[in-house]
Parts: C-alpha cells; sequence; structure tokens
C-alpha cells in the first residue's frame, strides 16, 4: 500500500476589502396616515361609536366611546393610524356611513 502525500500550500495574506456602505440599499418604511373623525351636529353619540367598532379592527366599546366622546368636546379625534391604502378605506367606510371625516394625512 502506498501513502500519497500532497503538499499543502500556506495561504497568502491579502486584505480583506469591506464593500462600500454607500452603494448599500437602505430600507425605508412607508408613511402612516391619520384617519380623523371631526365633530357635526348631524351624528348621535351612539352612531359615532357604533360606526368606529364596525368599521375599525379590533375596536373596544370601552375605544370607541373615548373617541366619540373626544370628537364631541375637541372637535375631532384620531381614530386609526397605518398604511395608506388601508387608512383610505377606513376614511371610505366611516364616511359612507355619514360621519364628517378630516381628509387623510401623514402621521
Amino acid at each position: 500500500m502506498t501513502v500519497m502525500q500532497f503538499a499543502v500550500a500556506s495561504p497568502t495574506t491579502t486584505p480583506t476589502v469591506t464593500p462600500d456602505r454607500s452603494r448599500q440599499v437602505t430600507r425605508k418604511d412607508y408613511p402612516n396616515y391619520k384617519v380623523i373623525v371631526l365633530n357635526d351636529d348631524v351624528n348621535t353619540f351612539q352612531h359615532v361609536a357604533t360606526c368606529l367598532m364596525k368599521y375599525i379592527p379590533q375596536m373596544t366599546s370601552d375605544r370607541a366611546w373615548e373617541l366619540t366622546n373626544q370628537v364631541h368636546y375637541e372637535g375631532q379625534a384620531i381614530v386609526w393610524v397605518g398604511p395608506q391604502e388601508q387608512a383610505e378605506f377606513y376614511h371610505m367606510q366611516l364616511s359612507r356611513a355619514g360621519l364628517t371625516m378630516a381628509p387623510i394625512e401623514p402621521a
């Protein structure tokens, strides 16, 4: 039986080059938008609270009534903040239900 021997070359020392960070793509999140309900003399407290619970996801009864009171006493309330497409959808639903809405604006 023959034993084969291999010569192992020693690695040469070369400098490590790090990539230029200016070429890296940074991820930028989309901005959030606010859905704002305005006070009016048309809608009842019950209607506003019911609409918020019906159209805004995870809206609890307690939170809907807090926001309804804020609309009445402060003139407006931010009822939802999130991505533009969803904000437009919730804005449209609340508007179609008869609530007075402020234009959607960046958060």
